[in-house]
């Protein structure tokens, strides 16, 4: 009994990361060999999702809210660079699968239809949402997590308050901490709701349909890990002049690993705020870029966009020159920034790309499908590398370029 309450508190003291690595490697195990079991398990990670879910939208208007309403005239932010840098990262990615979607030429089996889902007809009505969704209801933003008019009140607020009493101002970071404190302990269930999630995900699918679209599978991937290791690495480098991995390879394992599994940038904004937290970054920035990265900064679903269009293209034969290709970029990232005022988000918008070639409704629906069924994996990594982005391009407009990253992640770890 000694040693089992030993391992246990070993175990509790380790690294969060250790914990989910952890719980990764035992929910494969239950899902593999105990499939029942994991149906079990798979109620852990449905609560911890909820969890994420529920208290992400007050988060982000309590923040932001608080943030602006207690900011003091005169003190610097750094959002104007944080933005450029999501446009620019967003972009980039759209034109790195574009590389890679001619590099492996993809070639799809369209065959099933999804009629009952509605693609948005052009960039005007993706436009035409989010204006629409920016001017909802508070009380109906915050239920239905619409996190566009959640920042728009949140921000309009906060500059009204920001005038108004001190004592109010106070009561909004109390409430703000107050909110930050509940997040913390959602955070620390993380190893529970991963192991619940892997179990049910292994248990359910198997990834066994997953095999016959592993090409497309690894255009995918590949574009979204060079991305993730490469492309963003230069651009952090850049902006820091100094070695930018010790800062890269920190948020995709703080921040990515849960965004894989969760499958939620909003859920993963609580996550995202506690690293920055971590990195001892400027509070008034970071509680405003985060949510708006979780709105605007989609270089997965550019990429997602992008690839699976250029797939349709290759299958049907259809030529493609550099001043197309480039075109789609852009509109893979216009399109991808108003992904989260599309309901089902990326895939939805794979048409509007489609459209460019001419390629019908109709078979540019059949390629929805087709990432509904990698959706498995597509959509994990896409949230991975979207929400660890956030949290990479807010750390590095916040460091100090004076001071090497790597010594300035050495001082936030032993805070």
């Amino acid at each position: 009994m000694k040693q089992t309450h030993s391992f246990l508190a070993a175990l509790l003291n380790t690294s969060l990361v250790v914990q989910i690595a952890l719980g990764i490697v035992v929910g494969a195990l239950l899902g593999s060999y105990f499939p029942l079991a994991a149906n079990s398990f798979s109620l852990l990670g449905s609560l911890f999702v909820g969890a994420l879910k529920a208290v992400a939208p007050i988060l982000v208007f309590v923040l932001v809210m608080s943030s602006i309403a207690n900011h003091r005239h005169g003190t610097q932010t750094q959002i104007k660079p944080i933005l450029i840098l999501y446009i620019l990262g967003t972009f980039a990615a759209a034109l790195t699968a574009v590389v890679f979607s001619f590099l492996f030429p993809t070639h799809l089996t369209l065959s099933a239809s999804q009629a009952n889902l509605k693609p948005p007809q052009g960039i005007g009505e993706v436009l035409h949402t989010l204006l629409f969704k920016l001017v909802e209801n508070p009380i109906t933003a915050l239920s239905d997590a619409n996190y566009i008019a959640i920042l728009a009140w949140a921000i309009g607020l906060g500059l009204v308050i920001r005038h108004g009493k001190q004592t109010t101002r106070d009561m909004l970071s109390d409430l703000s901490d107050g909110v930050s404190s509940m997040v913390k302990w959602i955070i620390r269930l993380a190893p529970l709701g991963v192991l619940g999630l892997v179990a049910h995900t292994v248990s359910a699918t198997g990834f066994h349909s997953l095999l016959d679209y592993s090409q497309l599978l690894g255009v995918l991937l590949g574009a979204m890990l060079t991305i993730a290791l490469v492309v963003n690495p230069l651009i952090i480098f850049t902006k820091l002049r100094s070695n930018p991995y010790p800062l890269v390879f920190r948020c995709l394992r703080e921040s990515g690993i849960t965004a894989f599994f969760t499958r939620s940038s909003a859920a993963n904004i609580p996550v995202n705020m506690e690293l920055c937290r971590q990195l001892n970054l400027d509070e008034d920035t970071y509680s405003v870029s985060i949510p708006l990265g979780a709105t605007i900064n989609m270089a997965g679903a550019a990429i997602t966009i992008t690839t699976l269009s250029l797939a349709a293209v290759h299958t049907l034969g259809i030529p493609v020159d550099f001043a197309t290709a480039l075109l789609l970029s852009i509109v893979a990232t216009v399109s991808a920034c108003g992904a989260s005022g599309v309901a089902g988000g990326s895939l939805l918008l794979i048409p509007l790309a489609c459209s460019l070639f001419g390629i019908s409704n109709d078979v540019a629906m059949q390629v929805v499908s087709v990432g509904f069924i990698i959706g498995v994996i597509q959509d994990s990594a896409e949230t991975a590398l979207n929400s660890s982005t956030d949290a990479l391009f807010t750390a590095a407009c916040c460091l100090d370029s004076r001071q090497s990253v790597r010594e300035q992640l050495k001082a936030s770890s032993n805070a």
